[in-house]
């Protein structure tokens, strides 16, 4: 996709730094892992960002790192998916869940981008809605279109939905740790604050 992205594999260092950066990869089934890898090296490799750390989260919460947001509700969604399963005995996709968990926030390595200290809409992305651009390269490079569709539909802003147990998961866990970015961000309200 001209522009926007560009699918490619990288390299062997910059596979194994998206792996060591995302430890939760290790534990999707191969095929799976090598796709949402390569998926991750792409946004990475087609983004302004020279590192995987530098990555912002959001405009809210400008010092907070995606990689940290990544992890938090990828840590999140397994702890409610382990409740959900043992408590409720909700039957869930533990692949589907964990990729979708790790990708759900891939475009906004392509959507951010630093200017000196503060983080700015990129200007070559502007107005792209925040999950579409993510579920287009998901798509392209090649992932499950269940994981697709649970990117590209978990915004809070999203006018649709996803249906079943990882939708529901992958929700719980991103507002769990997107309130606790906006709790440590002077000036941002949590969702949980908001009316």
């Amino acid at each position: 996709m001209s522009g926007l992205y560009t699918i490619q594999a990288g390299n062997p260092r910059q596979r194994q730094e998206v792996i060591a950066a995302m430890p939760r990869l290790a534990e999707i089934d191969p095929d799976l892992r090598e796709k949402a890898v390569t998926a991750w090296v792409s946004a990475w490799l087609s983004s302004t960002h020279s590192t995987l750390e530098e990555m912002p989260y959001s405009l809210q919460a400008p010092e907070y790192r995606l990689l940290d947001h990544t992890n938090e509700v990828a840590d999140a969604g397994v702890l409610l998916a382990d409740y959900a399963h043992g408590r409720w005995a909700v039957a869930l996709d533990q692949d589907v869940l964990l990729a979708a968990l790790v990708l759900h926030d891939i475009d906004k390595a392509l959507l951010y981008t630093r200017a000196g200290t503060d983080v700015v809409p990129d200007p070559s992305r502007a107005g792209l809605p925040h999950g579409v651009l993510g579920a287009m390269l998901l798509k392209e490079a090649g992932l499950p279109d269940h994981v697709v569709a649970l990117v590209g539909t978990h915004t809070t802003t999203s006018p649709v939905r996803t249906d079943g147990p990882e939708a529901w998961v992958l929700h719980y866990a991103d507002l769990f740790a997107c309130d606790h970015a906006f709790r440590l961000a002077a000036g941002t309200v949590p969702f949980f604050q908001r009316v």
